[in-house]
């Protein structure tokens, strides 16, 4: 079995330059977790998941900073606040750069070690200009193997 049998064809990818605000809408309109991002030329740069961004977004406890014997106090931020200059982030500030990538014509096996592996909930697949082509995720990989091995078993019935 390849990864071109199992990977989602429609992705919704993110430029690396879209504000966070424009990724929020993306999660929230498709009802997504995490997308590639992508340059102007459609090129994979990173990842970037809904924990990237509540990572991000966490507004800041209060800060005790001693410079020189003098001692600063930040005021904790509040959840408003830390949004109100957040927002306009761009994705590749949030995203994860050094992600991994499978091809289409990987064997799933292959995929699947690297899902394993490294506790990736997505993996994008490129072609060999690393564009993006597809993804392959977890849940989605889950119910295709659920529903090869009802009909394996439905056969093997005789249903």
């Amino acid at each position: 079995m390849k990864v071109r049998d199992f990977m989602i064809k429609d992705v919704h990818t993110v430029s690396q330059d879209a504000p966070l605000s424009e990724v929020l809408e993306l999660f929230v309109s498709k009802r997504i977790n995490g997308a590639p991002v992508v340059d102007a030329s459609g090129k994979l740069t990173g990842m970037i998941s809904d924990g990237d961004i509540l990572r991000y977004i966490n507004p800041q406890r209060q800060t005790v900073y001693d410079m020189f014997s003098y001692v600063f106090i930040s005021q904790p931020e509040e959840l408003e606040e830390a949004l109100s200059y957040k927002v306009g982030t761009p994705a590749k500030k949030i995203m994860k750069k050094n992600v991994q990538s499978a091809s289409p014509n990987q064997d799933l096996e292959e995929a699947l070690r690297m899902l394993a592996k490294h506790h990736f909930k997505k993996l994008p697949v490129v072609n060999n200009e690393r564009e993006v082509v597809g993804v392959i995720s977890r849940g989605d990989l889950l119910k295709q193997i659920a529903g090869r091995l009802n009909k394996l078993n439905n056969e093997t019935v005789g249903i």
